[in-house]
């Protein structure tokens, strides 16, 4: 799973034993060589579902991480770029990593909690990979809030969900055996590291999303193929602020 530039098991533990904030941190100067950095045929299959929609004013990428989101923002935003991250480590990996030429959109880094954006009708496209797992269904509402709040008036949330695997699939298992570790270690260890798997079923962020003021659509990303029931496997949420 890990390239040789990757984290140690040992740097894994102490990561898992430290707080998110924390283990991003260390995490962050061998993030990208690790399976936890989003592929890039998912950044390439959103950047191509989203080019037909643009071009866009800002962009967001929130919850940037080293910043794999933000690249894809750069061709299609004329303005700017912002990432935005809690974890100083993960930032500066994203600033050292950004390759900004000035030819394109400037593009900046802001530390940030996710659930307290500190922006307003700033945005006119914001995305985010891979990052719901670290919140908390509770949370959703006041995640998506901020991410109304900074955006304009018919600006765009948007990311991809993948169909949750059939009952009794290898992958069902490692999930559920996953997000079952995480609840007995964050029951016997502080500070908690909040990293689950099963909490952000498509039909209750939906409703979530909508509560928060967005109208939703779903369109379906072809290049992940469908399920024997014909369904796909993975869709593109297209969440528009009113």
């Amino acid at each position: 799973m890990f390239t040789s530039q990757g984290p140690t098991l040992r740097e894994l533990a102490v990561q898992a034993l430290s707080s998110i904030e924390r283990g991003y941190d260390l995490l962050a100067p061998k993030f990208d060589h690790t399976p936890f950095r989003t592929p890039d045929r998912f950044l390439d299959a959103v950047a191509g579902a989203l080019e037909p929609l643009g071009p866009f004013g800002a962009g967001l990428d929130v919850c940037c991480g080293t910043g794999a989101g933000a690249r894809v923002l750069r061709p299609l935003c004329r303005e700017r770029v912002t990432g935005v991250d809690f974890s100083a480590g993960m930032l500066a990996a994203a600033r050292e990593a950004s390759g900004d030429d000035g030819r394109g959109p400037a593009t900046e880094w802001v530390r940030a909690d996710a659930r307290a954006l500190p922006f307003s009708k700033e945005f006119d496209l914001a995305v985010s990979f891979g990052a719901f797992g670290h919140f908390l269904p509770a949370e959703r509402p006041v995640l998506f809030g901020g991410v109304h709040r900074a955006l304009r008036p018919g600006g765009l949330f948007v990311f991809p969900v993948g169909a949750p695997p059939p009952i009794g699939s290898p992958l069902y298992w490692t999930l559920l055996g996953f997000d079952a570790a995480m609840r007995v270690r964050n029951a016997l260890w502080r500070p908690p590291f909040v990293m689950y798997y099963r909490t952000f079923p498509l039909g209750g962020v939906r409703d979530d999303l909508v509560r928060a003021g967005f109208t939703v659509r779903l369109q379906p990303l072809e290049e992940f193929g469908r399920r024997g029931d014909g369904s796909p496997n993975w869709r593109l949420v297209v969440a528009r602020r009113a």
